[in-house]
């Protein structure tokens, strides 16, 4: 019996001794008051907001620099596309131009031909009537 109240005591002394230890802990590690708590909430989320601003104000800018250049390339394009528009218009003003000047030469020396074949033709019909 002895030996079993030596064993109840030893218990309730490891009991009460773990239990001092742990309210220590508790109050060493216990979580901040409601105003405290609202302080801390109230920071971290201006920090997370500045943070989000920043990351909003970075994309924001981002995105105006990738349509800047977007725009340059396309302002780059329309003008070499007009370029070159331009310089097809041009050469095929100069191929059109050129193939009136043939057929403009063309007519002329039909018309040449033509003529002279109506005098060949009134000339052998003067011979005739003379012969």
């Amino acid at each position: 019996m002895e030996q079993n109240n030596g064993v109840v005591k030893g218990l309730v002394v490891g009991f009460l001794a773990g239990s001092a230890i742990g309210a220590v802990l508790a109050l060493l590690y216990a979580p901040k008051t409601g105003k405290e708590l609202r302080a801390d909430l109230r920071q971290k989320t201006d920090n997370l907001l500045e943070d989000a601003e920043g990351y909003a104000q970075d994309a924001r800018r981002r995105a105006e620099d990738l349509l800047s250049d977007a725009k340059r390339r396309s302002d780059r394009l329309i003008t070499d596309a007009q370029k070159r528009a331009t310089n097809l218009i041009e050469d095929a003003d100069k191929l059109l131009t050129g193939a009136r000047e043939k057929a403009s030469n063309v007519v002329e020396e039909g018309t040449k031909i033509a003529n002279a074949a109506k005098a060949g033709v009134d000339a052998f019909s003067k011979e005739r009537k003379r012969s």
